[in-house]
């Protein structure tokens, strides 16, 4: 292909990638209506609500982990998380959302988490790549070594005359600056409305049985 025609194909995936970012917080509002509208419908299931913190709690870990790793647009991460997959933050957002599909056993709530993530994500990590590739020259090698989303089974060996401990360790003072702390207050909010919002809208709206 010619740069001539990966021109007209570059401008269009930016322009999505401007689309996609205006419209992630609306879309963020509809699917919280809908979980709230869902959780209204049906009462959950202790058994899921249960189960599902098989999917959360590793999502809420692989998030913390990553951020105290991760430094954003000042150097390439490619130890830690980031050994096992490009794109770890993510991949825990993905867990902790079919976690809590799974704790409503909702399958219109599922299927809006992966329209977003479709819609959302992908452009939006696309655009994140182009912007390293063209940052840090070691960009692709890194790719080769570690999948862009579903992780290895062992770590990817450090760049070259690198050692784990001289590329990078966990930063609990990154974990802070991120503040993904409010990750793990989100959930805890999100699990006590699965316990205590539908009998507190149960008081005002006569929820179906």
């Amino acid at each position: 292909m010619t740069p001539q025609e990966k021109r007209p194909k570059l401008k269009s995936a930016e322009r999505w990638q401007k689309v996609a970012r205006r419209i992630r917080v609306p879309l963020g509002f509809l699917t919280a209506a809908l979980y709230l509208f869902e959780l209204w419908r049906r009462e959950p299931r202790p058994a899921a609500v249960a189960w599902s913190l098989l999917l959360v709690l590793p999502g809420l870990w692989l998030r913390a982990y990553a951020s105290g790793y991760v430094k954003k647009n000042r150097e390439l991460t490619q130890t830690g998380p980031y050994a096992y997959t490009r794109n770890p933050l993510y991949l825990g957002s993905i867990l902790i959302a079919a976690g809590f599909a799974v704790a409503l056993l909702s399958w219109p709530v599922a299927a809006m988490l992966a329209a977003m993530f479709l819609i959302i994500y992908v452009p939006v990590i696309a655009s994140e790549e182009r912007f390293l590739r063209s940052n840090f020259p070691d960009f692709d090698a890194y790719c080769r070594r570690v999948p862009r989303l579903l992780p290895r089974i062992t770590a990817a060996a450090p760049p070259p005359g690198e050692t784990e401990v001289s590329a990078g360790k966990f930063s609990l003072g990154l974990y802070l600056r991120h503040r993904e702390y409010n990750s793990a207050i989100g959930a805890t909010l999100l699990y006590l409305s699965l316990l205590f919002l539908r009998p507190a809208m149960g008081l005002f709206v006569h929820a179906p049985h």
